[in-house]
Order: C-alpha cells, then structure tokens, then sequence
C-alpha cells in the first residue's frame, strides 16, 4: 500500500468516526459530494458563520459571559458557530454580506473535512460542550456586539488619519 493509499484510508476512517460521533449525538447530516462530513441545518441546529475577526472576539464576549460554545474554523478565513435553530438575523447583521446563517437544510461542511485550502478545524470540540447547541439568540447577541466593536474600532483610525492629514491640528503628521 502507497503512502497516499494509506493516508486516504486513515482520513476516510477519521470521516466516518466523526459523522458516527455527530450522528450519536443528535447533529443530522447531509450527504456531501466528496470526502467530506456535512451537518444538517434547520431541524437541530443552524449555523452562522463570521470572519474569524469576528469570530475571535465573539469567543471572547462569550468566555466573558461564562459561555462556552462549539466553533469550527475553515480554511477560508470563516469561523461558524452551531445554534439553536429557526432564529431570523437582526437587521443590523443581516445588512453584513460577511455574516451568513446557514438554515432550512443546507449543509454546513464540517471538521475533520480536508477542503483544498487546508482543514475545517474544530477550535472549541462540542464534545468539550457535550453536544450542547446554544441558544441562538446567545451566539448572535454576541455577533453583533463584535461586528459593531468592528465598525467602531475601524472608525477610530480613519479619524486619527483625517485629523493627522488637517495641518495647523493637533497631531497633524509633519512633511
């Protein structure tokens, strides 16, 4: 057997312990096109999936709340969270094309799933949660406090630019 045999062989049996795994504990799945384990969304659970920007500091809101929650990366530069299903997105999020919610059935490809950018990753395991989903409305109270964090802290720099770029202000860069 070549190596390249054998490595397929081991991540198949990799896939297939983690669909069991999310099967056992109530996260339906959705048969991929490839090699891949998809969660089903809508019945159980749905997720939304941020930049990992924003996605980090939604963790951090969260572990200040005392919140722990499962959240996979993708090699994409996305972080998703499982929720409680059936939650509409607030205005305020849904007007954020990098904000998506991902319910009604559409699969969400999910860890050890090997994608051509790299690994979809578990950075919080729902194990450590006991397949716990939380409460939609936790998880996006969360998003939209670090999306509007974001705004201000993105704002505040191109004020500190303007103000530097006025001559004769405080501050004003000298050429």
């Amino acid at each position: 057997m070549s190596w390249w045999d054998s490595y397929r062989a081991v991540y198949g049996a990799e896939l297939r312990a983690a669909a069991r795994e999310y099967a056992d504990h109530g996260w339906p799945l959705v048969p991929g096109p490839g090699a891949e384990v998809m969660l089903a969304t809508g019945d159980v659970l749905d997720v939304i999936e941020v930049p990992a920007a924003i996605g980090r500091q939604v963790c951090r809101t969260l572990r200040e709340a005392g919140e722990v929650v499962p959240v996979a990366a993708t090699p994409e530069g996305t972080w998703w969270f499982p929720m409680s299903p059936r939650h509409a997105l607030p205005a305020e999020l849904s007007l954020h094309t990098d904000v998506v919610l991902h319910t009604d059935g559409i699969g969400v490809v999910a860890p050890p799933t090997e994608r051509p950018e790299g690994w979809v990753q578990w950075r919080v395991a729902p194990a450590r949660v006991g397949y716990r989903v939380p409460g939609a409305a936790v998880v996006v109270e969360a998003i939209c406090d670090a999306v509007s964090r974001r705004g201000s802290e993105r704002a505040l720099p191109d004020e500190q630019e303007a103000r530097a770029e006025q001559p004769g202000t405080p501050g004003a860069l000298r050429r």
